[in-house]
């Protein structure tokens, strides 16, 4: 990996951005030698390996379970109490800057990027009364860090003088992989507190990176949490600046890529869960479906599923693998269930609310979006009926806590934040109970599965695959998509995508310095 080479740097990127060239090999598979590849998954990880496949002339099949697209940013109309139809999704999702490849994948039906809209800052307010806000913050680091302690009323220059610097500098200076060797096996919390993170300031990591990952701060690796705080914050020049759909996911998005799949001759089987993946004689596999019918034969496989898809699909298929990567795919584990809740007001909340809001010591409230803010559909709705649509997010919520007293609760923490919505009448609501992210755990890193496998055929995409550039979340699940169709192409002697990423190191030269004081050896 290097910086720009000649030709292939984007106007406006962060120019310490690294580049992952593909393996040299011809632009694209000729007339009668396209290998047939399925694609099991049909959200960000497995659109983007489909994209990356038919590209290159590739006979692609993509299996998806549900009847859209988009995986966990998949939609669904439902029609509200006063007959107006809407669009129902998992809701708010920041498209950051600095997430170049899932960009990248948008861009083949959106070149300039036009149906994402910026949201100008990302609040963040303390049940204390603080409020930090990034929107003033210079974004390059350090100047970023060093803006943020001056700027904000929760973390300041006396904080920062009590913290263990020493114990903080790899903070300053995250290496990718090399940060998991180091902190996989401590958790989030007890890595602040070996810091001494102000505990004023714990809802700062807690509520914009941990959480991000739908779990508790305690059970979620240390490594996890610094590499968010590498990636949108410390070690990448685009800040925390972020872009959402102006219009809800399905329209804005997926069902124009999916258009776009279908031009390139890809046969999208929504509605179809794939059972169990065989490898055949003679080579390649035979993916079976739950059709009754015999199983289709393919040159080669990329599994593109959730962390439960995964493990259903393994280990429903017996000849798949070796016995010690079976047994890490059975070993994974899934976060705790997470809820978002969403409400069609009669009246509209303050105009200077933000379109989303981060919230700390609010019960389990973890942020708050004023949809019309920045979707379209919302701001019809709003606009025709002199209301409001606000979406509610709840994560890593305890077993045991009864929904209907979850959504209850969330619903009055709305109202102690944004007092104007106790007067407005719920016109009516929809709540999204899910549990189907992938789980960080302390220690669990090396048994991830990385996008290669036993099989020269098989390869694996998603957000919970073991992936070791500096991405996470959605940018992680097209990265890995792009890998997974990188490796089988070069396989085939076919080039593949070329990927991006933040830098795979701390970029200031002057806290590389003081780390390696610090007693760290030097990266070469």
């Amino acid at each position: 990996m290097s910086t720009h080479p000649p030709g292939t740097a984007r106007r406006g990127r962060d120019r310490k951005a690294e580049v992952l060239m593909p393996v040299p090999g011809r632009d694209r598979f000729g007339r009668g030698d396209a290998p047939s590849v399925a694609v099991v998954g049909g959200g960000i990880a497995g659109l983007a390996a489909a994209t990356g496949l038919a590209e290159r002339g590739a006979r692609v099949t993509l299996y998806e379970r549900e009847e859209s697209l988009g995986g966990r940013l998949a939609g669904h109309r439902t029609r509200l109490a006063d007959g107006s139809e809407a669009t129902m999704s998992r809701g708010f999702h920041a498209f950051f800057r600095q997430y170049y490849n899932l960009r990248g994948l948008l861009r083949r039906t959106d070149p300039g990027l036009d149906r994402l809209t910026p949201l100008p800052d990302y609040p963040l307010r303390h049940s204390g009364g603080l409020t930090d806000s990034f929107a003033r913050v210079p974004r390059t680091p350090p100047l970023s860090a060093l803006g943020f302690v001056a700027l904000s009323p929760t973390f300041g220059w006396r904080d920062l003088t009590a913290m263990d610097a020493r114990a903080a500098l790899p903070l300053l200076d995250v290496r990718v992989p090399e940060v998991y060797a180091r902190f996989d096996e401590v958790g989030a919390t007890a890595f602040l507190e070996r810091v001494r993170f102000p505990e004023a300031a714990h809802h700062l990591a807690f509520e914009v990176f941990s959480r991000s990952f739908f779990a508790d701060p305690r059970e979620l690796s240390a490594a996890e949490l610094m590499l968010m705080f590498h990636i949108y914050f410390l070690g990448s020049a685009e800040g925390l600046l972020f872009d959402v759909p102006d219009e809800p996911f399905p329209q804005a998005l997926w069902e124009p890529l999916g258009d776009y799949l279908r031009r390139l001759g890809a046969d999208l089987r929504t509605g179809t869960p794939v059972e169990a993946v065989e490898p055949a004689v003679g080579g390649g596999a035979e993916v079976r479906t739950g059709t009754g019918a015999g199983g289709d034969r393919y040159d080669a496989v990329v599994l593109a599923l959730d962390t439960g898809g995964l493990r259903r699909v393994v280990g429903a298929s017996p000849q798949l693998g070796t016995g010690p990567w079976r047994d890490d795919i059975a070993a994974l584990r899934t976060a705790p269930p997470f809820l978002v809740s969403r409400f069609w007001l009669d009246r509209p909340v303050r105009a200077d609310r933000p379109g989303f809001l981060g919230t700390g010591g609010y019960g389990r409230l973890d942020n708050i979006s004023v949809l019309e803010r920045y979707e379209g559909e919302a701001a019809r709705w709003a606009g025709k009926n002199g209301g409001s649509v606000v979406e509610l997010h709840a994560y890593a919520v305890a077993d045991g806590a009864g929904r209907q007293q979850v959504q209850e609760e969330l619903l009055g923490q709305l109202r102690q934040v944004y007092p104007e919505t106790r007067l407005a009448r719920v016109v009516d609501a929809r709540h999204e109970w899910r549990a189907d992210c992938p789980l960080f755990r302390v220690g669990t890193h090396r048994r991830r599965p990385t996008v290669r496998t036993p099989h020269p055929w098989l390869t694996l995409a998603g957000d919970g695959i073991r992936c070791d550039l500096p991405v996470a979340l959605m940018e992680r699940a097209a990265t890995t998509g792009f890998l997974a169709a990188n490796a089988l192409l070069a396989g085939w002697g076919v080039r593949g995508q070329v990927l991006w990423s933040v830098p795979r190191a701390g970029r200031s030269p002057v806290l590389r310095a003081l780390n390696t004081l610090a007693g760290r050896p030097a990266r070469r």
